[in-house]
């Protein structure tokens, strides 16, 4: 589903992302570790089609995220860090009107189990977004991308801003969407969330995949001071 093949890309002649290897397949979730400036986001981007790799290949379902970006992102669900929600509307309204833009209708009840499945409370469902807490905005960011029914998932910092319970749920629901299919990559500074929740766990270091691994080869703090080994060196 997602292949990235020797993918290099620089900006202002730094190295961004230097011959850059890396294939989920349906059903699998890769966790992206890395501090920032590392290249997750640069992946992402990529992978969105706003950037074009200098050399290499990015493709998901064998298409051109680049060239073909209009049909690429109809298979993909994105959870940013920060989630843009219209303040002044609900936040079933915003899950309605960005379901809408992608040319999906839902009824209320089912807009409501999207957010109730994401972990938002009932009784904000109704409630403007303004008055939302910064993990409140995050779920309803997730329950848009998982209302799309995407054949990817791309999540950039997915947890940010949600509490341990709700960060939780968010595990839960990504293992469920592998479950089901779904191709998911994950870039993420939470060691112990990507080792909880991921299949394989990729280390990115100044743009170069260091190291990758599965998940079960390591413990929490294998993995933690394994990190720190390359961030360090």
């Amino acid at each position: 589903m997602i292949d990235i093949q020797n993918a290099n890309k620089s900006f202002k002649d730094t190295p961004a992302l230097q011959s850059l290897n890396l294939h989920v397949g349906a059903g699998e979730i890769l966790g992206l570790l890395g501090a920032n400036g590392a290249g997750k986001s640069t992946t992402i981007n990529m992978l969105l089609g706003f950037l074009a790799p200098d050399s290499g290949s990015v493709k998901i379902n064998e298409k051109d995220t680049f060239k073909q970006a209009r049909e690429v992102r109809q298979l993909i669900g994105y959870i940013p860090e920060n989630v843009n929600l219209y303040p002044y509307l609900s936040g079933m309204e915003n899950l309605d009107y960005f379901c809408r833009l992608a040319g999906l209708k839902y009824s209320k009840a089912e807009l409501q189990e999207f957010l109730s499945t994401c972990g938002l409370q009932s009784d904000a469902h109704l409630k403007k977004v303004s008055d939302y807490s910064k993990g409140m905005r995050q779920k309803v960011g997730i329950a848009i991308a998982y209302a799309k029914k995407a054949k990817v998932y791309l999540l950039d910092e997915p947890a940010s801003g949600l509490d341990p319970l709700a960060s939780n749920d968010l595990s839960v629901l990504l293992k469920k969407l592998a479950n089901e299919g779904a191709a998911i990559l994950m870039a993420s500074h939470d060691i112990f969330r990507v080792r909880e929740v991921c299949h394989r766990i990729g280390i990115l270091n100044q743009g170069a995949l260091v190291k990758e691994l599965r998940s079960e080869e390591v413990s929490a703090n294998e993995l933690e001071q394994l990190y720190l080994k390359y961030m360090t060196n």
